[in-house]
């Protein structure tokens, strides 16, 4: 329903400024029937059907036509515990001179309701209806619908109405705008409001200090909560927990520490809300104990208590744990279980989450929310779990659950990640209403499939529809150039983030321009650009610079970017292993073996490769040599078919890579057939049909002799394989992708029957090798690929 404005709307004739009293009183000061004994059975009620007969009864006796009687009788049934607004609406408009308190209580339930529009409705029936003019209690809850409607324009115009009727200086109505415009997103204005408030209360300052926490600034919140300090205004429980959660969203232990203690010293009176806002902030600063300490002695706890608790020990690792306080929590209602849930998908164990989710269906304790269909769609994602992504997709439609933005965007990741572009692009126009992210997650499945123009494309269509962009999807348009080689279209986005959008770039930008000036061979100006960062250069850059000299085998620089990540991040193995393969690719033996010492010495191991593949809903996951699988042996068999196919095709071992420090660093020669890859290629040749695809998951990047075998195995078994890389250079690649998860696809066509589409993430694709007659074509060489021309092969390099 379309929202009329009331900045549009003249204020009735009948009221000439300045009549109205900003200290008028609300209630209608006839109370002649306050104590009649009918009204005072309304407060007895229970039940809408007991409001009914004493309504039955006030219209018998005429009581129901006196304006004070009438609304106690709209007061209990909007605004008791067992509210019905639309009997209230019906009492409301059988009453022949509501006075202002029933107006406001009407505009205040439909404020606080999931139809908050219906409360600006009803206040433009009564500026042309009433004789009664709005007072100070009418625009907080105006103010308060327009909040819930993100109405900005709508919410700057009561505030004018406000100052036009001398209200400008209440402090209630002044403390219901610091909170619309913090959720408009005005912080700026909110805080404007809040300076110039001449009597702050300590309710203007909780509203600007959860402002300031709930818009990502907890820094200006602990500020003003020193400052609160400085001017003697006594805190109260919900200051601290703002106080908290700023401390929460900063990490900052410490100072989370001393707000407890000053909790206690103050006898700041604790409530439950309170002692879950401290478990919040101990779990988020990785302080478990204490938080298990301040459990423990909680003398009451709620859903969000045990929740909060479960989520801190799946955050660190401690899964068992996080098991045990669910498996002992009283109610284990959907809440509980999309905590598990969503703490297993966030930490990276999505098998586990998918698990759980399994256990849930099994349960019959509770039905799957939205929550937690958000958060299995993820780890099908991270998985590449698209049977299971899919049925979820059928139990939505099935459900008649709407297909909300947070579900589209969800639906349109998963089958982009699982290798379903049409399907994804399906769901895209399949909604009408589309926000910022779900713009922004077709535009990054547009990219990570190599359809940069098509992604910018996207993105013109989207500025046509009248959506913002947001830095989430100026991450995606950029990391669309990057791969597609488009180097003047990136340098203009970036270049006009700020200027045109009003966004400012960020370290994943930055991260993303190096990569595109990376890849195109501007190493010198990538590392400019690096330099005239505003801000200290993340991981995230060096390790995009870093893979960029891997495609153009610039050692020294190489060296200087390894540094300085490593520097950043201590632990990051992954620098160690792209910098061995530079150093291998060069010939510097002695430095790959400096380096693998150097992670003995210093502990670090490299994540072991695992591939994962889908079939009939179940995940099969394989290491490399691995023969824990219940099909070991058809498995070992039908790769020994596989590579006897292979050699009669010409095909030999890449033992290059057995060089490098890869997956399978120190294995022998014959272990290149025994590749977790190549295990999950075979086990789907022998588990899905002739007409099925074959997807894999790879948290490694893919080798190039695995990646060879892929191409081959696809043509002489007549079979699609999409074999997707979900982590190659683990650490910086990680941060540089974690809100698009953009990935280069390459696809190559064997003509004219099959298709392999290979997923990497980019940076390593120059230990990739091919072999088409006779040849042998190096990946480094990928701008050239374009133009390779041959009868039985088609390459099409999307970059």
């Amino acid at each position: 329903m379309a929202i009329p404005n009331p900045c549009l709307v003249s204020l009735p004739r009948s009221h000439s400024l300045p009549t109205p009293n900003p200290n008028s009183i609300t209630l209608n000061n006839d109370r002649y029937f306050a104590n009649h004994p009918t009204l005072s059975l309304i407060d007895q009620c229970s039940e809408t059907k007991q409001l009914k007969q004493i309504h039955a009864q006030m219209l018998r006796t005429g009581l129901f036509f006196d304006p004070f009687s009438a609304s106690r009788l709209i007061t209990a049934a909007a605004l008791s515990p067992f509210p019905s607004l639309d009997y209230a609406q019906q009492v409301f408009d059988q009453i022949p001179h509501p006075n202002l308190y029933t107006w406001n209580t009407l505009i205040r339930a439909y404020a606080s309701s999931s139809n908050p529009h219906q409360s600006l409705l009803i206040f433009l029936r009564m500026l042309h209806q009433s004789p009664d003019f709005p007072d100070k209690f009418t625009f907080p809850f105006l103010i308060k619908a327009a909040s819930e409607l993100e109405e900005l324009f709508t919410g700057k115009a009561f505030h004018g109405m406000v100052i036009k009727v001398l209200l400008g200086s209440d402090v209630f109505i002044l403390n219901s705008l610091i909170h619309f415009y913090a959720k408009c997103g005005e912080l700026g204005l909110g805080y404007r409001v809040f300076v110039n408030i001449p009597r702050r209360d300590v309710v203007s300052w909780n509203s600007m200090i959860t402002a300031f926490v709930q818009g990502g600034c907890p820094e200006e919140a602990l500020e003003l909560f020193q400052e609160m300090e400085t001017q003697n205004v006594k805190p109260n429980g919900i200051t601290m927990v703002g106080v908290l959660s700023a401390c929460a969203k900063k990490s900052d232990f410490e100072f989370g520490r001393w707000v407890h203690s000053y909790i206690e010293r103050n006898r700041i009176g604790e409530s439950l809300t309170l002692s879950n806002a401290m478990l919040d902030m101990y779990t988020k600063c990785g302080s478990v104990e204490d938080a298990k300490r301040l459990f423990d002695k909680m003398p009451e706890k709620d859903i969000v208590s045990w929740t909060t608790m479960l989520v801190g020990y799946a955050k660190i690792g401690e899964y068992d744990a996080a098991q045990g306080i669910f498996d002992a929590m009283p109610n284990q209602d959907i809440a509980a279980w999309n905590a598990l849930i969503s703490a297993y998908e966030q930490c990276g164990k999505p098998k586990e989450a998918l698990e759980l989710f399994h256990e849930l269906q099994l349960s019959k304790t509770a039905k799957p929310d939205e929550v937690t269909l958000v958060s299995t769609l993820s780890a099908c994602a991270q998985l590449g779990a698209m049977d299971l992504g899919g049925w979820i997709h059928v139990y939505i439609k099935k459900q008649g659950m709407k297909l909300n933005c947070h579900l589209t965007t969800s639906l349109i990741d998963m089958y982009c990640k699982c290798g379903d572009l049409q399907k994804a692009l399906m769901v895209f126009h399949s909604v009408e209403r589309k926000d910022v992210f779900v713009w922004s997650a077709m535009i990054a499945g547009l990219a990570m499939h190599g359809h940069g123009k098509d992604a910018i494309a996207l993105f013109s269509k989207m500025q046509e529809d009248k959506v913002k962009p947001n830095a989430v999807t100026f991450t995606n348009i950029l990391c669309a150039c990057s791969h597609v080689g488009l180097v003047e279209e990136g340098r203009t986005f970036f270049n006009q983030m700020e200027l045109v959008y009003g966004v400012l770039p960020g370290v994943k930008h930055y991260a993303c321009m190096v990569d595109i000036l990376g890849r195109a061979g501007l190493l010198e100006e990538a590392v400019e650009l690096i330099e005239k960062m505003p801000m200290a250069p993340a991981a995230s850059v060096w390790g995009a610079l870093l893979g960029a000299c891997t495609i153009h085998e610039n050692v020294v620089l190489a060296e200087q970017a390894c540094s300085q990540l490593i520097e950043l991040e201590p632990g990051n193995h992954g620098a160690y292993v792209l910098l061995s393969n530079i150093y291998a690719k060069a010939g510097k033996w002695d430095r790959v073996s400096g380096l693998r010492k150097l992670m003995r010495d210093v502990g670090l191991k490299k994540e072991p490769g695992c591939s994962s593949i889908e079939v009939d809903g179940i995940v099969h996951e394989f290491l490399v040599g691995d023969n824990s699988h219940p099909s070991a042996k058809k498995i070992y068999a039908k790769l020994d078919e596989i590579v006897a196919r292979l050699e009669t095709i010409g095909y030999v071992p890449n033992k290059s890579h057995l060089l490098q420090l890869v997956e399978e660093e120190d294995v022998k020669e014959q272990a290149l057939f025994l590749h977790s890859e190549k295990l999950a290629i075979a086990f789907g040749l022998i588990s899905t049909g002739q007409s099925q695809p074959i997807r894999i998951v790879k948290n490694l990047r893919v080798c190039g002799d695995c990646h060879s075998v892929a191409k081959l195995v696809s043509k002489l078994y007549d079979r699609e394989i999409l074999l997707r890389d979900r982590i190659s250079y683990e650490d910086f690649t990680q941060s540089h992708y974690d809100v698009t998860s953009a990935r280069k696809s390459i696809y190559i066509r064997e003509a004219p029957r099959a298709q392999v589409q290979l997923k990497s993430w980019g940076t390593m694709v120059s230990h990739v090798f091919y072999k088409a007659k006779g040849e042998r074509y190096d990946s480094s060489l990928l701008f050239h690929w374009c133009h390779l021309e041959d009868s039985t092969l088609k390459s099409s390099i999307k970059l």
